[in-house]
């Protein structure tokens, strides 16, 4: 790490970094499946309603008694969906609040975080609440993980109830978590299966459905007939993210074989992966074609990203623009949605301080200086030093722009307490324009310098190499 006035000034996006008709049975299941199953049974009794009360299911008289999408219901979603700049499925940081700060700035696709498909059937509340759906996502998906037909139809059925557009195949996730049960990644090994799975949901399902896939397992040699196998087993929309489950996150996505399908395929295709800022994300479709785009970490780090696609102009906010429009409003939202009492506040720490962990690493890469080198490398690929080279040193900076880029743990919980306890926007700038002026600075970025190099730069909070869409 560079430092310079004593405190640490290298700072890098890190490549690890932290989206059934019949009983046919995809994966494997065992022993710790039943173990979890067991332990989260115990950890989600039922608890009173929160004050908030809304119901955002369809009334229905009995499970089984439903439509099944059709095909023009399938066309419209494939003409809804083009042209746009995705929201990833996002563990943990796909909650509704997060989504909802999203959509005031124009996000139009919005997937939610992924559900354990035999979980959301047993009634678990954690799983059913990434189905909920604010009113301002114009369109929305419910991923689900399954890896048995006649469980993902049920889940598709839940999703239908709870509003959503569209049901996604988590096909995906590499972590070991899901893929020891036989789900996410682990459902690519064999494409034949995988086909047969699609094919049921497809046909059992009151929606359209949307598959995500990596490249395959190992290598991408699997590829161009994975994505074959599932357009013809009924898909809608196949998401690609152009890695391998083995190379998880650390290597560059690979956008000409996503445009190599998409050259192959009669349906939407939408590519994921490395998109940090719009141009990114325009100069990626018009590489491969795609109908569309996904970002992930890229909208963790950027909410306002989308709106910056629409108009495809880069949008700078300043550190107190920023604590107004992100860190306030999502502060808003998740008061509205948690609530503002004791709970409330213990799910705010929860989330707040990990979302702080990404916004942390925004930076202002003005177009003309950073298009080009985008194309060379990707820039979530890149080391970034907490100033950029046009921005002089750290200590350059407005102090209040070095405390929203510090990268300290214990700075990001100060700044989410400080939010959570403020009345208004202006309050919140007040009171972290006097920390921001104090030696507390100092203390965050000395930490910080102090633990570099243990840590080689990488602070946990910001670690999304769990990201499961």
């Amino acid at each position: 790490m560079k430092a310079n006035g004593g405190a640490s000034s290298s700072f890098f996006f890190s490549s690890n970094a932290k989206p059934e008709a019949t009983t046919t049975t995809v994966g494997e299941d065992n022993e710790e499946e039943e173990h979890r199953e067991n332990e989260e049974t115990k950890e989600t009794k039922p608890k009173p309603p929160h004050f908030d009360g809304r119901n955002f299911r369809k009334k229905r008289e009995e499970v089984d008694d439903y439509k099944l999408v059709t095909e023009e219901e399938k066309t419209r979603l494939r003409e809804k969906v083009i042209n746009h700049l995705w929201l990833a499925p996002l563990t943990k940081g796909g909650n509704l609040p997060f989504r909802r700060l999203c959509a005031t700035f124009e996000a139009k696709v919005l997937v939610s975080e992924m559900s354990y498909a035999r979980f959301l059937n047993r009634g678990n509340p954690v799983e059913k609440t990434h189905l909920r759906r604010h009113d301002s996502e114009e369109i929305f998906g419910a991923q689900i993980a399954t890896n048995i037909i006649e469980e993902g139809v049920r889940s598709a059925r839940m999703a239908y109830e709870f509003n959503a557009d569209f049901v996604d195949l988590n096909c995906g996730c590499p972590t070991h978590e899901v893929t020891k049960r036989g789900l996410g990644a682990r459902l690519l090994r064999k494409p034949a299966k995988l086909a047969k799975l699609v094919e049921g949901l497809a046909n059992g399902s009151p929606l359209p459905l949307s598959v995500k896939i990596r490249l395959g397992v190992e290598d991408d040699k699997p590829a161009l007939k994975l994505a074959e196998e599932i357009e013809n087993a009924g898909a809608s929309v196949l998401i690609v993210h152009g890695r391998t489950k083995e190379q998880r996150y650390t290597k560059s996505a690979n956008w000409n074989l996503i445009g190599e399908i998409k050259s192959r395929s009669k349906i939407p295709i939408i590519g994921n992966g490395d998109i940090l800022t719009w141009y990114e994300a325009r100069d990626k479709m018009a590489l491969s074609g795609v109908d569309g785009a996904m970002t992930g970490r890229g909208a963790l780090i950027k909410p306002w990203i989308f709106k910056e696609f629409y108009t495809n102009t880069s949008i700078e906010f300043t550190a107190k623009e920023r604590i107004e429009l992100v860190y306030f409003k999502l502060t808003t939202f998740m008061k509205e949605y948690f609530g503002a009492d004791a709970i409330g506040k213990k799910r705010f720490d929860l989330f707040m301080p990990w979302h702080i962990g990404f916004f942390c690493r925004y930076r202002p890469l003005d177009e003309a200086v950073y298009r080009e080198k985008a194309k060379l490398n990707p820039l979530l690929q890149t080391r970034l030093d907490i100033a950029l080279e046009n921005e002089g040193r750290i200590e350059d900076l407005e102090p209040l722009e070095r405390l929203l880029r510090c990268v300290s743990e214990e700075a990001h919980a100060d700044i989410a307490e400080i939010l959570f306890q403020s009345e208004t926007s202006e309050d919140a700038i007040e009171k972290l324009t006097r920390v921001a002026e104090s030696s507390k600075l100092a203390e965050y970025e000395l930490s910080v310098s102090s633990s570099s190099s243990s840590s080689s730069g990488r602070e946990s909070s910001g670690d999304v190499d769990d990201m499961r869409g």
